[in-house]
């Protein structure tokens, strides 16, 4: 179920996401580092939109989007997903959470005690040096408590009020899994009712009478109607219990926080959270194209086996189903590819054609979201543009949603709907990308922009800004603003605070000291 934002569906929220990449240590007595790939990034990602996302090379662009997809085990913060419902995938941390829920509201509150000093630590520190440090302490006391408030209120939204909550628990344990046995039961009719329409189907083909199918198909027949029964009667008591939940509700619905309690309680799934077995039901909704089209792809596979791979992996065809092959070649008609390259080998095609054939695996599994990360980079510009017409083609035919991770302005320009800008593991800045192009606030976005190539005969009148100098290493990035080294307005808070990624203008969100075009 999409959570709503902004009159928009939301696909998947990202919040406080950080992924570091342990460095060995030359020793026992070393310290340890880490690769800071990204480090606090939350943004959302609304259902159908394509989001670019742009940033020099090293950026953590690429790490953002496969951590995304969790083929990183993320180091820390929260991945909401919303395109598919909670009992669907039944994950053992709701259970687990849901058990826990006194523990983790004692910590939280600790957590809130520890924030509560900082402030007023914050308040009464003196200008300068001792007030950054206060401050970076008290956004770092910040984020510990919200995580530990969110994984409850999540759950169990305006009962957070309660004073005991162990009943609370109880009972959304037993919705929970009266959820997931209806949700059960829904499978197995349609499990059944699939079984039927096949075996109906082929014994009409062999010229059994109505008669004879009838008596033939009796016993699936008894079947489904057995599992309808058990459905109405599960449906039935997961009605029961959520009229219960809502009376239980009842007390704390005058309560000045329960209407804000409430809105955070949602069915989205933590990705961060699932095991592996949760994550491979999830994976076929959540896929990638790669950067480099021939490395990709299997040499040793035919492009009919390279594209039926994932469908047999998520047991949407059986090797023997002679749906199998038109499937294929349909879905290979839409990504341009002719019928009879099915059985030929990557080495056999060119650069754009070997991109189809990846864009092809991705698209059949039939995702709601897909990470294209630098997918036209390794193509000759001539091709670029069939391959994102493509791209923009197939998310209008297959309502799809994108992450498009681009180092190139122009391209992030044409397909975007909004754009983030990336920085040394942080989004500085994300906005529509014509708000974003028109009006960038951000002093590392405005160096992009002017960095882009133009054939304008006013080129001279045109004010050329060179960043110098290179990208900060992300083991020990500078304090404060990141970009403070490289950035003609830093002042003195740029170099010990670092900014917040805040709302300047509807939509329109920066994270700077000194926002420009305001």
């Amino acid at each position: 179920m999409a959570k709503i934002q902004n009159g928009k569906k939301v696909l998947i929220r990202i919040e406080n996401l950080k992924q570091y990449f342990p460095l060995k240590k030359k020793s026992i007595f070393a310290e340890q580092l880490y690769v800071r790939a990204n480090d606090d990034v939350s943004l959302d990602i609304y259902e159908g939109e394509t989001l670019g996302l742009v940033g020099e090379s090293g950026c953590g662009k690429s790490t953002l989007g496969r951590t995304l997809l969790q083929l990183y085990n993320q180091t820390d913060g929260r991945t909401i997903y919303y395109g598919r419902e909670l009992d669907e995938i039944a994950p053992q941390y709701v259970v687990k959470t849901l058990k826990n829920l006194e523990k983790i509201r004692e910590k939280y509150k600790e957590a809130k005690k520890v924030e509560e000093e900082a402030r007023k630590a914050y308040e009464k520190a003196a200008e300068g040096e001792e007030k950054y440090k206060a401050i970076n302490k008290l956004r770092a006391a910040e984020k510990v408590s919200k995580d530990y408030f969110l994984d409850m209120v999540q759950l169990i939204g305006g009962f957070y009020l309660a004073e005991d909550l162990k009943p609370v628990a109880d009972i959304l344990l037993k919705e929970h899994n009266a959820a997931i046995k209806v949700r059960r039961i829904k499978n197995k009719i349609q499990d059944y009712q699939l079984k039927l329409d096949n075996k109906v189907a082929k014994l009409r083909d062999k010229g059994n009478s109505e008669k004879e199918i009838e008596e033939k198909v009796k016993t699936l027949k008894e079947k489904i109607a057995e599992q309808k029964a058990a459905l109405k009667e599960a449906e039935k008591k997961l009605e029961e219990i959520l009229a219960t939940i809502e009376k239980m509700l009842d007390p704390y619905r005058d309560h000045p926080d329960f209407e804000r309690l409430e809105s955070y309680r949602d069915k989205g799934i933590d990705l961060a959270k699932l095991t592996v077995d949760e994550m491979r039901i999830v994976r076929k909704d959540l896929q990638l194209i790669f950067q480099d089209p021939y490395s990709s792809l299997n040499p040793k596979m035919t492009v009919g086996q390279i594209i039926s791979e994932g469908l047999f992996a998520h047991k949407m065809f059986s090797p023997n189903d002679p749906k199998l092959q038109d499937y294929v070649l349909d879905v290979m008609d839409k990504c341009g590819l002719q019928n009879y390259f099915v059985h030929r080998y990557p080495h056999q095609f060119s650069g754009g054609q070997r991109q189809r054939i990846g864009i092809a695996r991705s698209v059949a599994l039939k995702p709601k979201f897909i990470v294209c990360d630098e997918a036209v980079s390794a193509l000759d510009v001539s091709i670029q543009s069939q391959i994102l017409n493509l791209l923009q083609d197939l998310k209008e035919q297959e309502k799809l949603t994108y992450l498009f991770i681009s180092h190139d302005l122009s391209v992030i320009k044409h397909i975007s709907d909004r754009v983030a800008v990336m920085y040394l593991g942080n989004v500085v800045e994300l906005a529509e990308t014509e708000e974003l192009y028109q009006r960038p606030m951000h002093p590392y976005t405005e160096a992009l922009l002017m960095a882009i190539p133009t054939t304008d005969i006013d080129v001279d009148k045109k004010e050329v800004y060179v960043l110098e100098g290179d990208i900060p290493s992300p083991i020990r990035p500078p304090a404060g603003c990141k970009f403070h080294t490289r950035c003609r307005y830093a002042t003195e808070i740029c170099k010990n605070v670092p900014p917040k990624l805040e709302e300047a203008s509807p939509g329109h969100f920066v994270a700077c000291h000194h926002k420009l075009n305001q």
